[in-house]
């Protein structure tokens, strides 16, 4: 839509410094929804990447719109603080020799993201591509007949079909699995390396994503240090990586070769914000009862390869106006509008700005951890996550499956002449209601859907339907009030996803689990947020809150690991879970 002028003369004077008022309108209006949008999408806040500068200015943007609509600041000034990683670095532990040669970190050698801190010495096994394949397409097995038990393991990086991401070998080619396979194998620790068909110029990877630890050091080593390696038993990396794939067969052996090396990486952690506003609800006998509202404001940054932006190659301003900023404008907006209007509030509200959405939902995680206000008093949470889109008037519904009233409620408060609505059952999804679901707490979650500007550049203001945002607005304030006006609570129910994952003989393999996906470095399991009634979890006595410690008796140290797992599973197996409940392991039985 093309801005007029004069509302971009306003948006500019009312977010210059020194321009702070006291609303009195409760109107929701496009005015103020512009000023909003304009600010948080600005190219100034830099894409409110969490823990930097801009990321703090935007949250004391938000904290100052709630106070001057206003509302009560909750935690610090409104602002409760967490921390987030948002980098990995390289630890002082890092170290590679062998015989009498000192590698060089980051020149000849450099740890993987996902590695364990430890330090080892021991002899070296080439073991080929570090595969353990039987499908029925292939059948390939590096570690066949070869002791690799408190060994270094050193692979190739990649498979025999390099350039095919159709191929079978694809599905086994991933570092971290390789790694995995290599520990369940005994092996004390893995050096990849880079043959020249998978990478001529062999460039050592960076540490740009984080993948949960595995249990044993993994390092990246040079071409040439792998060489020096293998020169005492005769070959080289390159001569290898031709046999393997002009034979198409194993060969793997051991190396009269000692290595001592050390890995270490260490997470950067910073700190971010939810931003928290209360609304005191005016029946003395609601108590704590209250109506959470929420949606998140952090974004992509600058976008960038270790970002989820869609063009990665492109290092630009993410404006993210769309997402989240139009979420955060209506958010301010109906807290206004439920703060200043003539009827006040039987309950309470609670008006929440989550930060870190875009890396897991962590602030939300962080707040249901966290909380201000007991969890079992809050009535509903409703989402506010890319409202800025309506087109042909269609708005999105999600969780009307969790309280036995909802899908009335949303339906019949609908103003049919200005939206129509489209309704799912499910409790979670990829935003921040998801956290409060897992808490069996009855949620909603409003969105206009996604669109090709979606974690683009392009995301940008001039593209949001204003006027589309205020209906959006006004109708969630009338859902949020006719929740807070009913005689009896909302009847809270399950409505659960069912959770597919591929696994590596080509089946659908499902426990019908919904995983907690926080990464989880304390190796303690990965907790399982819902279980699916009638699906093989379900069958097999798996429930909520339990944490799956292992799947037929190897570790399970998070989702990573979880996913992992799955892929040497096969459908109608039975397998043996092992679960933590209340301090005690139980091995279930689970067929697929």
């Amino acid at each position: 839509m093309i801005v007029p002028l004069t509302l971009l003369l306003m948006a500019i004077y009312m977010i210059m410094p020194g321009c702070s008022y006291t609303k009195e309108n409760p109107d929701v209006t496009t005015d103020e929804l512009f000023q909003h949008i304009s600010y948080l999408a600005s190219d100034s806040l830099k894409g409110r990447f969490p823990g930097t500068e801009e990321d703090r200015l935007a949250a004391l943007y938000i904290a100052d719109e709630f106070s001057k609509a206003g509302l009560q600041l909750m935690a610090d000034g409104g602002l409760q603080v967490f921390e987030v990683i948002t980098d990995l670095e390289k630890g002082a532990a890092n170290y590679l020799r062998f015989g009498e040669i000192e590698a060089v970190l980051s020149e000849d050698f450099t740890p993987f993201p996902f590695t364990a801190n430890k330090e080892i010495s021991a002899g070296v096994v080439f073991a080929g591509y570090g595969f353990d394949i039987e499908a029925d397409e292939v059948r390939w097995n590096d570690y066949e007949n070869l002791d690799v038990t408190g060994k270094w393991v050193m692979v190739l990086r990649g498979s025999v079909e390099i350039d095919s991401t159709a191929s079978v070998f694809h599905a086994y080619s991933n570092e971290r699995d390789k790694a995995m396979l290599a520990g369940d194998k005994g092996a004390s620790g893995i050096l990849f390396v880079s043959g020249p068909n998978f990478d001529q110029e062999d460039r050592l990877i960076d540490l740009e994503r984080r993948e949960g630890k595995v249990s044993i050091p993994a390092i990246h080593i040079s071409r040439k240090k792998a060489d020096q390696i293998l020169s005492v038993a005769g070959t080289s990396i390159e001569r290898m990586e031709n046999k393997l794939n002009d034979y198409r067969e194993p060969s793997s052996f051991a190396v009269d070769v000692t290595v001592s090396a050390g890995a270490e990486v260490q997470p950067t952690t910073t700190d971010t914000y939810n931003i928290i506003a209360y609304l005191e609800g005016s029946n003395p006998d609601s108590t704590d009862k209250h109506i959470v509202i929420g949606a998140h404001y952090d974004h992509l940054g600058m976008g960038g390869m270790r970002s989820s932006s869609r063009k990665p190659d492109t290092t630009a301003v993410h404006n993210g106006a769309d997402d989240n900023a139009s979420g955060v404008a209506a958010l301010i907006e109906i807290a206004e509008a439920l703060a200043l209007g003539p009827e006040k509030p039987e309950n309470s509200y609670l008006f929440i700005a989550f930060g870190a959405e875009e890396m897991g939902l962590l602030g939300s995680k962080h707040y249901i951890n966290n909380p201000i206000l007991p969890l079992e008093d809050i009535l509903v949470m409703i989402n506010l996550d890319m409202v800025g889109r309506l087109r042909n008037q269609q708005l999105q519904v999600g969780g009307v499956g969790t309280a036995r009233e909802s899908e009335e409620i949303v339906t019949q408060l609908v103003p049919h002449d200005s939206l129509i609505l489209g309704t799912t059952l499910e409790g979670f999804g990829a935003s921040d209601h998801s956290s409060f679901y897992g808490k069996d707490i009855p949620v909603l979650f409003l969105t206009t859907g996604a669109h090709t500007d979606y974690h683009t550049p392009e995301d940008d203001i001039e593209h949001i339907n204003l006027e589309g945002m205020v209906t959006i607005a006004d109708y969630t304030s009338r859902v949020a009030q006719h929740i807070d006006r009913m005689d009896n609570l909302l009847t809270y129910q399950e409505a659960g996803p069912k959770v597919p994952f591929q696994g590596r003989r080509g089946g659908r393999i499902t426990l019908g689990i919904m995983p907690d996906f926080t990464d989880n470095d304390d190796k303690n399991g990965m907790r399982v947020d819902f279980v699916t009634p009638g699906k093989p979890a379900y069958n097999g006595g798996m429930k909520k809150g339990d944490f799956i410690m292992a799947i037929e008796g190897q570790p399970v140290n998070g989702i990573y690991d979880y996913m992992y797992r799955l892929k040497s599973v096969n459908k109608g197996q039975i397998i043996v879970v092992t679960v933590k409940r209340d301090e005690q392991l139980l091995d279930l039985l689970v067929q697929l």
